[in-house]
Parts: C-alpha cells; sequence; structure tokens
C-alpha cells in the first residue's frame, strides 16, 4: 500500500480515538460516577476538563512539531493519550478522573493537529482532497458512535473497558507511525512564543471551556459570563499582540489568503451545526421518543454511511464542480438535512429518519472534506504547522459553539413553554437555528475566487500543474 493512502488511514484512526473518546462517555457518566462516588453532574468536569485540555495545548502543537518532528510529537501525543485512558480505567476517585482526562486531552490536542501537518507536509497536493476524506470520516463517525459504543459497553461488560479499548489501537499506532511516517519539522525552528502561548491558552481556554458548559447547568451563569468575558478580552490582547509577533502561536495573518480564511470563517459556521447535531438527535430520540441509548445510537448513526460514501465520491465531485460551487450548494443542503430533523415525532418511520440522516451525512462529510482541503490551498510550507494550529483551535471553539448553542434553545424553549420536563416538542427550534447557521456558510464560499483549489481538485492543466510554483506536497 501506497504512503498516499496508507499514511491517512493512521492518521485517521488515531483522530478516529480522539473524536471517538471525547463522546463515548457520555452515556457512561451515571455508572462511573456511582462506581468512583459521585453524582453524574459532578461527573461532567470530567467532560469539561478534556475540552479545557485540549483547548490550552493545541495552539503550541504546530511549534512543537516544527521544532521536534511531526513523526516523534505524533507518536508521543498517542503515547499519553494511552497513559490518560489507563489513569481515567483506574481511577477511584473524582480528582484521579479529572486528572487523566486532562491526561489524555493534552495528547489528544497534539494529535489533531499534528495528524493533519504530517497530511500536508508529506501527500502532494494534488492527492490531499482524497487524503482529508479518510481523515474527516472519524470527524462524522466518533461522536456518533461513541454514545452507543459507551452505553454496550457500560451494559454488557463494564465502564473500564471504554478507556482500556484505546491501549492496543493506540500501541499499534505508535508502531505504524515510527514506521511508516516521515519526521518532517522545519529546518529553523522558530523561537517559541510564550507570552502569544499564555494569551491565546486563555482565550482559547475561556471560549471553549465557557460554551461547552454554557446551557447544561452545570457551572452557574455568572461564571460562565465570566470564562467567555475573559477569553474575549485575551482574544482583544491577543490579536494586536500577534500582529507584531515574528512567530505568533495563533497566526492570524493566514486569514488574508482568500482559500484558508474561507475554510475558517465558513468552516466555523457549518461546524456549529454539525457540533449539535451528536448532542440533539440522541438527546431527541431518547428524551423524546423514549428510545433506549443502544436503538438511538442504531438511528444515528446511520449518517456514518453517507459518510463512508463520500471517501470515493469526494474527489470526481470536486474535480467535476470545482470547490466554490460544492463548498457554497453543500453549505445549502447540509444544513436544510440538519433542519429536516426538526420534522422528526414518534411516528415517524424509522426509514424516514434513515433516509434523512444517511443523506445528511454525505452532505456534512462532503462538506468536512472540502473544508479542510481547500485550508491549506495556498498555505506556504514555512506556514503550514501554524496553519494546522489554527484550523484546529476553530475547529474545537465552533463545536463547542454548536453544542452551547442547540442546548440553549432547547432549555429556552421547554421554559418557554412552561413545561417541568423536556420533551419532543421543544427540540424542533434547536434544529432548525443550527441547521439555519450551517446553511449560512454558504454566504462565506460564494465569495471565493472560482478557481479556489483548482491544483487539489485536479481541475488545473497538466502544463499549469507543471509550472505552478507550489508544486506538490
Amino acid at each position: 500500500m501506497t504512503n498516499k493512502r496508507l499514511v491517512p488511514m493512521i492518521v485517521a484512526v488515531s483522530l478516529f480515538m480522539d473524536n471517538m473518546d471525547s463522546t463515548v462517555i457520555a452515556t457512561s457518566l451515571p455508572a462511573i460516577a456511582a462506581d468512583i462516588g459521585t453524582s453524574p453532574l459532578t461527573l461532567k468536569l470530567a467532560v469539561t476538563s478534556y475540552l479545557l485540555s485540549l483547548a490550552v495545548f493545541i495552539p503550541m502543537s504546530g511549534w512543537t512539531a516544527d521544532r521536534f518532528g511531526a513523526r516523534t510529537v505524533f507518536a508521543a501525543a498517542i503515547a499519553v493519550f494511552i497513559v490518560g485512558s489507563i489513569g481515567c480505567a483506574l481511577s477511584t476517585q473524582l480528582w484521579h478522573f479529572v486528572l487523566a482526562r486532562i491526561v489524555q486531552g493534552m495528547g489528544g490536542a497534539m494529535m489533531t493537529p499534528v495528524g493533519r501537518l504530517v497530511l500536508v507536509r508529506t501527500i502532494d497536493r494534488r492527492e490531499l482532497v482524497n487524503a482529508m476524506a479518510w481523515v474527516s470520516i472519524p470527524a462524522m463517525i466518533g461522536p456518533l458512535l461513541g454514545p452507543p459504543l459507551g452505553g454496550f459497553i457500560t451494559t454488557y461488560a463494564s465502564w473500564h473497558w471504554i478507556f482500556l479499548i484505546n491501549v492496543p489501537m493506540g500501541l499499534i499506532g505508535i508502531v505504524l507511525v515510527l514506521r511508516y511516517i516521515d519526521d518532517v519539522r522545519a529546518e529553523v525552528p522558530e523561537r517559541f512564543d510564550t507570552i502569544g502561548m499564555a494569551l491565546a491558552g486563555v482565550a482559547v481556554a475561556g471560549l471553549t471551556f465557557g460554551f461547552s458548559v454554557a446551557g447544561f447547568e452545570i457551572v452557574p451563569w455568572p461564571i460562565v459570563v465570566a470564562m467567555i468575558g475573559t477569553g474575549l478580552i485575551a482574544l482583544g490582547l491577543y490579536i494586536p499582540y500577534a500582529r507584531r509577533a515574528p512567530a505568533p502561536v495563533i497566526d492570524f495573518g493566514l486569514l488574508k489568503l482568500p482559500t484558508f480564511r474561507a475554510s475558517v470563517t465558513g468552516g466555523f459556521l457549518f461546524r456549529i451545526g454539525v457540533g449539535a447535531m451528536p448532542f440533539l438527535l440522541p438527546l431527541l430520540l431518547q428524551v423524546g421518543f423514549n428510545l433506549t441509548p443502544f436503538e438511538s445510537g442504531l438511528i444515528t448513526f446511520t449518517s456514518t454511511m453517507g459518510a463512508l460514501i463520500v471517501k470515493a465520491a469526494a474527489p470526481w465531485v470536486l474535480k467535476r464542480f470545482g470547490f466554490r460551487t460544492v463548498l457554497v450548494a453543500n453549505a445549502i443542503l447540509g444544513g436544510l438535512f440538519i433542519v429536516a430533523c426538526a420534522g422528526f415525532s414518534a411516528t415517524t418511520s424509522f426509514a424516514v429518519m434513515v433516509t434523512v440522516l444517511m443523506i445528511g451525512g454525505f452532505f456534512r462529510s462532503l462538506q468536512f472534506t472540502a473544508v479542510n482541503a481547500l485550508a491549506y490551498a495556498e498555505v506556504p510550507a514555512a506556514r503550514m504547522s501554524r496553519a494546522t494550529a489554527f484550523a484546529a483551535v476553530a475547529q474545537q471553539v465552533s463545536l463547542a459553539t454548536g453544542v452551547a448553542g442547540g442546548a440553549l434553545t432547547v432549555e429556552v424553549a421547554a421554559r418557554l413553554s412552561e413545561r417541568t420536563a423536556i420533551t419532543a416538542a421543544d427540540f424542533p427550534p434547536g434544529f432548525i437555528l443550527v441547521g439555519l447557521v450551517a446553511a449560512s456558510s454558504a454566504l462565506v464560499f460564494a465569495f471565493l475566487p472560482k478557481d479556489a483549489g483548482a491544483e487539489m481538485a485536479n481541475r488545473l492543466p497538466a502544463a499549469n500543474r507543471a509550472s505552478d510554483p507550489r508544486g506538490g506536497g
């Protein structure tokens, strides 16, 4: 098997662990809480501490890969993730579990952006769309497979295995990384931006953590507002600082590149809708329709079938229609299929729900593939590590915003109806809101140049490819 296929698969497996682990814990919280002597609500700290750890350490991932080599850092990140997983399985007290989740988050923070950095530096640009199709699949499958898998393992085995299954997967991943992935790094590593890292870390942590807990009644609203406010203040201080810094950890100068700007801003809006789906849909099926976690998991998992189809279809679709046309049309279609979930009721047939979710999964995954690939169309090799870190930060904040927006909408709908408990009638506004936000990203993509990403989509004539100064990789 050639590197253009093997490397994306290795990266995809490691990202699958990260994406799945961040959601697999959801259905197992009551069992874990009972075992370590705390309440499920208190144990939500384990979920938010993982997100906080991700947010803090992602900005430094690019510099770390440039300094120590992508292969070394990628393998080390998987090892740290394994250590955190073992720590979770061995936890007997709340603080043990929270600390282990923070360690897991440190590993996950490095795996995601460094994995993408490995791709963009080792895969020819004309093969990058196909590679990103592989990598986008874990982002779709992980959050949807996590809850039913967590419920199945907890019901028929033990919650400890949720984390222990990461050990053999991770060890295999380390072996494959060390054997097949090149240790790409910057020829002259830039000086680490300590002040920028502190400001960016506070900004990203405040915004991600604040949005993640908003609407869940885990943390009092004044504290949530204070966290988001602190994040915004730190961001306001960081932006002018980054303009003067020679090597900022989050390089806003990349937004001058039209394709990167569209990928980050348009992708942010689209991911708000996608980020809310793994929260809204299982909750609707379980709380609204009284299905078991396993039954709802079987329904939600069908959307990944559409994601798998995209693996083969994405390169052809982008070559045939181009990035701008695909991103604009697909954003609208993907958003409308999220809105369509507002029409689900207890009497909706299984076949109808599966069809809507499967087709919607196709469009969402195609959008992920196109957005992730387009980000690197114009980025010079020297700034690739900063681009991957920037894109990863934006992704985390957008997904957290989506979950918070969906949760808040459901909560507001329930309060306006003066019901004491959430019912199925409270969910449609949430699906409609996040679906329309996702569809609005089409306005961003509409301003892309007509030939945006032409090389990646293999739409350049052969003569132009040969003379293109960026070349492959």
